[in-house]
């Protein structure tokens, strides 16, 4: 830690203007929750696809044979068109004429086609500090044989049940989208709460004396990064203390 805490001192000291007054070292709690989810794959709805829902709302048919003569479209394409329809719930048959289900309605009319993936399982870390679900980068994790202490303006009423809602939205973080499609997350199937680990955190209160003010750098070695929010929480709890003991 101490030679993290020497280059991020360095760092901090390029601009001659700022003087380090203060160091500390804490640590933040972390929650790790292991999360089951269904995803579905959203994407925009193909022009072969379209037409075939457009036809079976306007015209009666029973075989995959009679789109192929209308569409004038390989059978093959037809038929494996219409397993796909048929598996994501978007068609049925009723007394052998295809027909398409309300959410084969819905879906055209947005002009989207959802289809169902696999259940995956993620773990995310929660944060009582911030509040919110940290995006942690799990190969670079690490344990720690000694910790400081605690962070001293820990929030233990924080800790809580999560919403659906929530783990959906840090799940989402981590899915990327193109122009055309797009991984969604459609259900949390189970969420457990596992342990808390502690992770350090590199205290630096500042004076810049151009500007005359006093702040906190806060180093998160778990994101490996400057965390804007621990440090607005500290400045905002302490700024008047330090102007009264570093100035």
């Amino acid at each position: 830690m101490s030679k993290l805490q020497q280059r991020l001192m360095r760092e901090l000291q390029q601009n001659r203007a700022i003087q380090i007054v203060h160091t500390d070292e804490w640590s933040i709690p972390i929650r790790t929750v292991d999360v089951t989810y269904k995803p579905v794959q959203r994407s925009t709805m193909d022009v072969l696809m379209t037409m075939l829902l457009v036809s079976m709302q306007e015209i009666d048919f029973s075989t995959p044979q009679e789109f192929s003569e209308l569409l004038l479209v390989d059978v093959l394409f037809i038929e494996d068109l219409i397993t796909i329809m048929k598996r994501a719930g978007l068609i049925d048959q009723q007394e052998s004429v295809y027909q398409l289900t309300v959410k084969g309605q819905q879906q055209l009319a947005q002009g989207v086609f959802e289809e169902e993936l696999d259940e995956e399982v993620a773990t995310l870390f929660f944060s009582p500090c911030h509040h919110a679900f940290l995006k942690v980068d799990e190969g670079r994790t690490e344990d720690y044989d000694e910790l400081p202490e605690l962070y001293r303006y820990l929030d233990k009423e924080a800790e809580q049940q999560f919403e659906d809602s929530q783990l959906i939205e840090a799940l989402q973080q981590d899915e990327e989208a193109t122009a055309s499609s797009q991984k969604v997350i459609a259900q949390i199937v189970q969420a457990e709460a596992k342990q808390i680990n502690d992770s350090p955190c590199l205290e630096f209160v500042l004076y810049d004396k151009e500007q005359d003010i006093l702040y906190a750098r806060i180093w998160n070695v778990l994101l490996h990064q400057w965390d804007h929010v621990l440090e607005q929480q500290l400045t905002a709890k302490e700024q008047l203390q330090w102007r009264e003991r570093y100035k």
